[in-house]
């Protein structure tokens, strides 16, 4: 059929295929639409595809490039490859840059991961400003020696052993998905990095806590009451940062004096009852005046789509600042106000560790302490013993926040739960 005759069949209103050439038909429909339509033949297996619809480029394609595109089909045919395999391979998501990969990667740590947050925080924070609208396969491996470079700068050597690792589990997602032929992280070593990272053993002493928070109640500026208040708490209650700034009130029972954390919240993927001991008390109501109705205990104070609770990194901030480890609003270093005090350098996750130390200082039994911190109880005696030690945890944490207690003042505000 030549041009003339496809467009009389057209006219016509005839409803059909009419073959055109090799393989290569034009079908009109009875809503007078008209297509090309490719038949083939390949792996024993009859097949038709559709080449696009009759008509003026650029939304149409006229005969001669109709023919032009059938003729280039079948010759990929015969090499062995199926247009309509082809056709539904092309619909998986395009990945350009490395944020484009770093996306899906992130969703399947979501699947896998109990704590996705972590990976997409130091992604967001320490990897993206570098590479992330970056070509996924125009990074090397210099662009890697400098994220860690910067981070270890930046006085976070673990941070830096933590990034290379996600870059390196980022790009083997990318070989994954067949666009690289090569991991850019992977020739780095922990060496390169953090460098081996080393347990931590500071613990504050009874003196350096009765300082500690005496500078933070003269430096509000920068730590806040409600930071202050969840440092009081986390040193008391032994447990995790991300437990207490996740909880909700929902899970606490003020009538009980109980702090009941689900499984989901945990590390150890069990449910545990906290008992709170009475000094808490005025804490909490103080807290749920600040909350101001918000479900959680410390709510973001910032609107936020990602959670609705402070950040990970505020206490962490609030502490770096009074060890002068960040800088103020022109970019000043800030004076390391804790240090003057005779204060060594601690992080917020020491403060469970100095809750633990003063524990076994107070004759807590070993078994019992591990419990008010939520340990897994290790070797057979955890296997056997499920005995969850709660009036024991309450007489040891009720007896530590007296000491404690007596080393930092609170004010109580007249207020009922």
């Amino acid at each position: 059929m030549n041009d003339a005759q496809l467009k009389a069949t057209l006219k016509a209103g005839k409803v059909g295929k009419f073959k055109v050439d090799t393989g290569l038909y034009f079908r009109v429909t009875e809503q007078q639409s008209a297509f090309w339509v490719l038949r083939y033949t390949i792996n024993g297996k009859r097949r038709e595809i559709s080449l696009g619809r009759y008509g003026k480029p650029p939304e149409g394609l006229p005969l001669s490039e109709a023919k032009l595109k059938a003729i280039q089909t079948r010759a990929s045919i015969k090499e062995g490859v199926d247009p309509i395999a082809e056709k539904k391979r092309n619909k998986l998501p395009h990945f350009n840059t490395v944020n484009d990969v770093a996306k899906d990667w992130l969703s399947e740590c979501e699947r896998h991961l109990k704590n996705p947050q972590i990976p997409a925080r130091v992604y967001r924070k320490d990897i993206f400003p570098y590479i992330g609208d970056l070509a996924v396969d125009k990074v090397n491996s210099r662009d890697i020696l400098q994220i860690i470079r910067a981070i270890n700068k930046s006085g976070r050597p673990s941070i830096a052993n933590d990034a290379l690792n996600y870059c390196k589990q980022l790009f083997n997602h990318a070989l994954k998905l067949d666009l690289l032929a090569n991991n850019p992280a992977a020739p780095f070593t922990e060496k390169d990095a953090g460098g081996a990272e080393k347990s931590r053993d500071r613990a504050l002493s009874l003196d350096e806590i009765k300082t500690v928070f005496k500078v933070f109640e003269r430096h509000t500026d920068i730590m806040t009451r409600e930071n202050y208040l969840a440092l009081v708490l986390l040193l008391v209650l032994g447990v995790r940062k991300g437990e207490l700034i996740s909880a909700k009130w929902s899970e606490f029972d003020f009538k009980k004096m109980v702090w009941t954390l689900d499984a989901n919240k945990t590390k150890t993927v069990a449910q545990i009852k906290i008992p709170l001991p009475d000094q808490l008390k005025p804490i909490f109501q103080e807290l749920m005046v600040r909350a101001n109705g918000s479900e959680y205990v410390f709510p973001s104070r910032r609107s936020s789509r990602r959670r609705k609770y402070i950040s990970d990194d505020t206490l962490n901030h609030a502490l770096a600042k009074l060890f002068g480890q960040k800088v103020d609003s022109k970019k000043q270093p800030l004076p390391n106000i804790l240090g003057e005090h005779g204060i060594e350098h601690f992080v917020v996750h020491d403060l469970r560790r100095t809750c633990r130390s003063l524990l076994a200082q107070n004759g807590v039994p070993s078994h019992v302490a591990e419990r008010c911190l939520n340990h897994k109880i290790k070797g057979v005696e955890g296997i056997y013993d499920r005995y969850d030690y709660f009036a024991e945890r309450k007489t040891a944490i009720s007896d530590l926040a007296k000491i404690i207690f007596e080393v930092i003042h609170i004010s109580k505000p007249n207020l009922d739960l």
